[in-house]
């Protein structure tokens, strides 16, 4: 198949000058790569911090009644949460785990310090949260309710307590009737996060529920996705579960936890701060080479219009040379940087500390890229259109060309 002329011309001139097309296109496969392989490991740790954030309380998706997220009042319940958590478990095939949340005074000895009560199912929580693996000493909670509590170790410190000692709950019921309990501490969780190492407590739901006087109601049942990506379709199908129960309301983990995403926006717009530095300098390269190019062939340019060739047919060809090095780049751009963060995204990587550091938190210590089509294409394609834009200036100073003073030229 024989090429357009336009084309075929554009493609031999772009080959003039070799060593310059080759230095150029160097740098625009380096950007592509870089951008590639960095949106993509950004993409990756991105849903790394929120799996992990999530894993420690909120949890992927929380079924609550309606007002609750806005004003967290005692009063306001999810009516039988234990059998409706089993009946989504059953039919979703998800982990959920119900859960009841309160504000307590707890007493020892010594000390008195408020602190937020969470009523939890034991065997369910160990698959929505991580926390039960935070136990440093003493263990979690029983599966049969028992009076038992764990708390947090900055809480245990202030209250002067330990594995074994029993700590005295006083605290507002569900009827506005005085709720008072004695627990026993059974074990002390450490997170390295001091707010809930100083402000968390946690209990079985069924005590929770008895102290309280619930009644059988809670506040939440959280569950947990397969993957982010899994999170809408289980909205949908917790939320068509849920139509006989009007109600109450399913949030997904960007409502329940918006600071989150707040956060990663944040953090990508400081990166492409650093990439417009990038893409900016692969424009100057590229319309640096193309001004050349074109002050070196005004002459030839000269005779072309004499020819009958018109001004706006040159600069298409400028425009058209560019294109075909930024493809180049964007071509071997794709395979360097797909390449790797394709391979890292099976094998993941990690830095000098990050097991260690991990370790604390019960979290992955390697990380891996995340490629989808707009991890691995935003890159190319806006360095592509940055070279097209740089390669504007140089195109339309031969809209102007005159054919006899370009012949007149001394190149």
């Amino acid at each position: 198949m024989t090429l357009p002329p336009s084309l075929l011309m554009a493609w031999r001139n772009l080959w003039r000058h070799r060593r310059r097309t080759w230095l150029t296109a160097s740098a625009m496969i380096f950007a592509n790569a870089l951008l590639i392989f960095g949106i993509c490991l950004q993409t990756g740790t991105y849903q790394m911090m929120i799996d992990n954030g999530l894993r420690l309380l909120t949890g992927h998706l929380q079924v609550q009644a309606q007002g609750y997220l806005d004003d967290p009042r005692m009063r306001t319940t999810v009516a039988q949460i234990q059998p409706l958590a089993r009946q989504l478990r059953d039919q979703l095939h998800r982990p959920a785990a119900a859960r009841a949340q309160g504000f307590a005074l707890l007493s020892s000895e010594q000390r008195s310090f408020g602190v937020q009560i969470l009523g939890v199912e034991p065997a369910q929580e160990r698959h929505i949260s991580f926390l039960p693996a935070q136990i440093k000493r003493g263990s979690y909670l029983s599966e049969h309710a028992q009076r038992q509590l764990v708390l947090g170790s900055v809480a245990a410190r202030n209250l002067k307590v330990g594995v074994g000692d029993e700590i005295t709950l006083l605290g507002s019921g569900l009827d506005g009737s005085f709720a008072a309990a004695v627990l026993t501490v059974t074990g002390i969780f450490e997170t390295g996060l001091n707010d809930l190492d100083r402000g968390l407590a946690q209990m079985h739901l069924a005590d929770f529920q008895s102290v309280f006087s619930m009644q059988g109601a809670g506040h939440q049942i959280v569950l947990r996705s397969a993957s982010l990506a899994d999170v809408a379709a289980l909205k949908t199908a917790v939320s068509q579960t849920l139509n006989s129960r009007p109600e109450l309301t399913t949030l997904d983990w960007d409502q329940l936890q918006p600071e989150l995403r707040q956060a990663i926006a944040a953090d990508m717009a400081s990166s492409w701060f650093m990439y417009g530095v990038l893409i900016i300098l692969v424009a100057f390269s590229v319309m640096n080479t193309q001004l050349m190019a074109v002050l070196e062939r005004i002459r030839e340019f000269g005779v072309m219009l004499a020819l009958g060739l018109r001004p706006a047919r040159l600069s298409l060809l400028v425009l058209i040379e560019t294109a075909m090095l930024a493809l180049l780049g964007l071509v071997f751009g794709l395979l360097v940087g797909g390449s790797l963060a394709a391979l890292l995204s099976h094998t993941g990587f990690t830095f000098p500390g990050m097991e260690e550091y991990a370790a604390q938190f019960n979290m992955d210590a390697r990380i891996y890229p995340r490629l989808t089509f707009w991890s691995v294409m935003t890159g190319p394609l806006v360095i592509f259109t940055a070279s097209l834009l740089a390669s504007l200036y140089p195109a339309l100073r031969l809209l102007g060309l005159q054919p006899l003073n370009a012949m007149r030229s001394a190149t």
